[in-house]
């Protein structure tokens, strides 16, 4: 998990636990892979992760974390642990963390990352 929270880009970055760059490394993955604005991966109660991408359709626009989200609840997913998503926006939208925030509470962990992978960010979907 995040072992400090950074709400301003200008401070220090989170340092993160394994399973939390791995979120990291699978946002950044999914992104790339499907040449999408953002990227996104969350991980459930049980450990299972869900990757995704934005989604820009006529008829559909989701966030990456709001697919991620989506397919985390579509497997049965009752909770998340942490989310991440890298993006080349400075901060995560209010839509972003409350779709974390209505699966996982306002405590989950929501990262934000660069293109690059470098965390700039990490808040909690409530704050």
């Amino acid at each position: 998990m995040i072992t400090a929270m950074s709400e301003s880009p200008a401070q220090a970055a989170p340092a993160l636990d394994p399973e939390d760059r791995k979120l990291v490394t699978l946002a950044r993955s999914a992104r790339a892979r499907n040449a999408v604005a953002e990227g996104a991966a969350v991980r459930d109660e049980t450990g299972r992760t869900y990757v995704a991408g934005s989604v820009t359709l006529p008829s559909l626009t989701l966030s990456a974390l709001q697919t991620a989200v989506a397919m985390a609840v579509a497997s049965g997913a009752r909770s998340l642990e942490a989310a991440v998503v890298v993006t080349e926006a400075d901060r995560p939208s209010e839509a972003d963390r409350a779709a974390v925030g209505d699966l996982g509470g306002p405590d989950t962990p929501l990262i934000l990352a660069g293109p690059d992978g470098e965390v700039r960010t990490g808040v909690t979907a409530g704050s």
